[in-house]
């Protein structure tokens, strides 16, 4: 048995750099002065030799490009046996449009996002009778890819952007957000993209897990006010921020996690930037900072 882990896409929505934005990340990224990073994805395998993919992003088919262990090994025989959705997020859905080439592999989601995905006639560009499509119940374990069992649960979060109505309810529990955890080879693994907040019940499912990756979107809560780019808070769009005495840096301390790592990081945050205060703060706390192509095993 081989329980890896490869990251896709370590940054949040728009990737760094962002398309349309020019903050002191992006126009490092551009020059070439700090990495670039590919929207939020994750690569897990069991066995080492069937893999499933956690969040179809807008940037997949580079990043299955990039990923050696993911590149077809015959005629349109692919190591992918599934795909996985998180939430709807356009950031973690969009991507299922370049998976539409007639190619094999299990959709798992809750009952609420494949709803989602129903209610949009776009995603029937992926053939039912190819990519067969299966609704999951929270807190019921699965086999995700051989070798490789997953549970789904609920994290505190929100509706995506699209969905959203005059009133938003921002630590919603449920199915339109959920973490994943990961059981392979003795080890536990948790996968966990966007929450809103670390609750009692998150604290004692995750405490002595061998390896954790959380929301890392924002290092500050009022970060895209003060970089003069939008007017929501990290909270008002269902993020948990890294600093700050609600933030995620050292919420995490006692729970005994064997490696931490955030992925999902917006263009504008600072731990981007390798040599950074922010960044050297945040590994000293012990966490990881992902980039795309790291591999971890836990």
């Amino acid at each position: 048995m081989a329980f890896r882990t490869h990251i896709l896409g370590a940054a949040a929505g728009g990737g760094l750099p962002q398309w349309n934005c020019g903050c002191p990340n992006c126009t490092l990224a551009r020059e070439g002065e700090i990495p670039t990073q590919t929207q939020s994805s994750l690569a897990v395998t069991g066995d080492g030799v069937h893999w499933s993919i956690l969040n179809a992003s807008p940037d997949i088919r580079q990043q299955l490009t990039d990923a050696k262990p993911l590149h077809p090994t015959g005629l349109r025989v692919l190591p992918l046996s599934s795909v996985l959705i998180t939430n709807g997020d356009i950031d973690h859905v969009a991507g299922l449009l370049t998976l539409r080439e007639m190619q094999p592999f299990t959709l798992f989601a809750t009952q609420t996002i494949h709803g989602v995905l129903r209610d949009n006639p776009i995603f029937d560009a992926l053939n039912a009778s190819v990519v067969k499509r299966t609704p999951i119940a929270l807190n019921r374990p699965f086999d995700l890819a051989p070798g490789l069992r997953a549970t789904l649960f609920a994290v505190p979060g929100k509706v995506p952007l699209y969905m959203e109505g005059e009133t938003v309810e921002t630590q919603l529990l449920g199915e339109n957000t959920v973490g994943v955890e990961l059981t392979a080879a003795g080890k536990r693994v948790y996968y966990i993209p966007g929450c809103a907040c670390l609750t009692d019940d998150l604290k004692a499912r995750i405490r002595g897990a061998d390896l954790l990756f959380f929301d890392g979107t924002l290092w500050a809560d009022d970060e895209m006010i003060t970089e003069g780019l939008g007017q929501k808070t990290g909270a008002r769009m269902g993020h948990m921020s890294m600093s700050g005495p609600d933030g995620s840096l050292g919420a995490f301390d006692d729970l005994n996690i064997g490696q931490r790592v955030y992925v999902h990081m917006n263009n504008t945050n600072p731990v981007l930037r390798p040599g950074s205060d922010q960044r050297d703060t945040a590994e000293g706390h012990g966490w990881i900072i992902a980039q795309d192509g790291m591999e971890i095993t836990p």
